[in-house]
């Protein structure tokens, strides 16, 4: 690879290896269950199995925990990138691109690019399907939009935790396990799914700081209804600390690898 490549010439390497990527997808159906069916099984699960005993009726939890399911899809489908990124490692694709004119930041920002297009069709359409169980946007198009825009700016700023352990872990099968022992438990200690206040005591202050309880409040106010400056700043600020603190180490990590 090559440090020397002009900036525009970088950008469009990049679209071409996200372009790449999503083309897989054809050829990888299991990956378009991943992020499309899964979701809605999700969606249909949570409301009519837990719905009912966790409020008062599905409808009425389905209108509160459509936003937190979006959250948890965003995080767990940008572990693709990292499962993704190891893979590339483990089969030698990047010993291939080293013999090539290739921008070094191109692999690693066209693996990122392409994941993140997927949240966008992910997240519209888990709505879609809210929409026809029942979920109400109480909101207008540009707090819809909002609500996207942060949604990707987050899922973006914790990839670069993910992308410094598929750098570390060089297995894909060591970024699953990450997944499951990080992205897991922290979804679930959260609000995404249960009211803070229904949560023990000694949980609570855990769960009031998490970042998915912050994004979850944030596309609550911004799909439905209610506060929406404080849970969207911290969810800001914590897009700041994830990209200060874990992308530079992702960056380097990479340089190492590749």
């Amino acid at each position: 690879m090559n440090t020397m490549v002009a900036p525009v010439d970088g950008v469009r390497q990049t679209f071409t290896l996200a372009w790449r990527t999503l083309v897989q997808i054809k050829h990888n159906p299991f990956e378009l269950i991943d992020f499309s069916v899964q979701p809605v099984m999700f969606v249909l699960l949570f409301t009519y199995v837990f719905g009912g005993s966790i409020a008062s009726s599905p409808h009425e939890y389905l209108m509160f925990a459509l936003p937190g399911i979006i959250v948890q899809n965003a995080l767990f489908s940008m572990l693709n990138t990292g499962v993704g990124l190891a893979t590339d490692l483990d089969k030698g694709f990047f010993d291939r691109l080293r013999s090539l004119p290739i921008a070094r930041f191109a692999p690693l920002s066209g693996r990122v690019l392409a994941d993140l297009a997927k949240q966008p069709w992910a997240a519209a359409l888990l709505l879609a399907v809210g929409e026809l169980l029942g979920f109400r946007i109480g909101t207008g198009p540009l707090a819809v939009l909002g609500g996207f825009l942060l949604l990707l700016g987050l899922a973006l700023a914790m990839s670069w935790a993910i992308v410094l352990v598929s750098m570390v872990a060089a297995s894909p099968e060591k970024v699953q396990v990450f997944g499951f022992v990080v992205l897991f438990p922290l979804t679930f200690t959260s609000n995404a799914f249960v009211h803070t206040e229904k949560m023990p005591g000694w949980l609570q202050a855990w769960v009031k700081a998490n970042p998915v309880t912050a994004l979850s409040d944030a596309l609550r106010g911004l799909f439905v209804a209610g506060p929406v400056a404080r849970p969207v700043v911290q969810s800001l600020l914590w897009m700041v600390g994830f990209t200060v603190v874990f992308a530079p180490l992702a960056v380097r990590a990479f340089k190492r690898r590749i």
